[in-house]
């Protein structure tokens, strides 16, 4: 797998100043797709806005990991749901 749209996760733990938990409980509870090339693991480029979202929830809000994981999934519902109501606002002229 070529690396060049994905971040090394050591590179990510030493800027955030995170231990390697943080990114173990992140992969435990799958909130992220972590990928593993030649025994590193990565993060991809596209994920780093969630990486950083969920960072802010665990770190300055003090939510643990099973409510990050709600958190998240109610989020990704309302924008579905936000979609779908501009399809029919825009199909059905409402």
């Amino acid at each position: 797998m070529k690396t060049e749209k994905l971040i090394l996760i050591s590179e990510l733990e030493k800027h955030y100043e995170l231990n390697n938990s943080f990114f173990n409980d992140i992969q435990t509870y799958d909130l992220l797709e972590v990928h593993i090339v030649s025994n590193e693991r990565y993060l991809h480029r596209k994920h780093l806005k969630n990486f950083e979202k969920i960072l802010h929830l665990h770190n300055d809000l003090a939510i643990n990991f099973e409510g990050i994981d709600v958190i998240l999934n109610l989020m990704q519902r309302i924008e579905s749901l936000r979609k779908e109501l501009h399809y029919a606002k825009t199909t059905y002229e409402l």
